[in-house]
């Protein structure tokens, strides 16, 4: 079942298996929030702790896992790059010259890019009517 906990464990092994080189410098919760039909997660820092939040429609099970862990992953290379996070900045803006694709493929999210494409384009309309309530 797709709750919190479960959420908190994909973190984890998201990090730990992509992302064992960025330094975790303060608290990083995440959490289920929102049932968003063009929004599947963003990333916040307040008062020192980063907070998460993914898409409360991606609790549903039709929702494929790796759509769940590309907006984990995509959140935490804003984390890496320092927004949102006490890391320092490494560029102007968050989406600068493609940088969070780029780094994703480079981490191992190529294939998932490519099916998440064609997810929102093609599935995730009916998919959002049939589970947002």
């Amino acid at each position: 079942m797709r709750d919190d906990n479960w959420l908190k464990q994909r973190l984890m092994e998201i990090w730990q298996l992509h992302f064992i080189n960025v330094q975790k410098v303060n608290e990083v919760r995440i959490r289920f929030k929102g049932k968003w039909k063009t929004k599947f997660g963003h990333i916040k820092l307040k008062n020192n702790i980063t907070e998460i939040v993914i898409n409360s429609l991606f609790k549903n099970e039709e929702v494929p896992q790796y759509i769940v862990d590309l907006t984990i992953a995509h959140e935490l290379v804003h984390y890496s790059h320092g927004f949102q996070s006490p890391l320092e900045r490494r560029f102007r803006y968050p989406h600068q010259g493609g940088i969070v694709n780029k780094e994703l493929k480079k981490r191992g999210f190529k294939d998932a890019l490519l099916l998440e494409k064609k997810v929102f384009r093609k599935e995730w309309p009916e998919m959002y009517k049939r589970i947002k309530n």
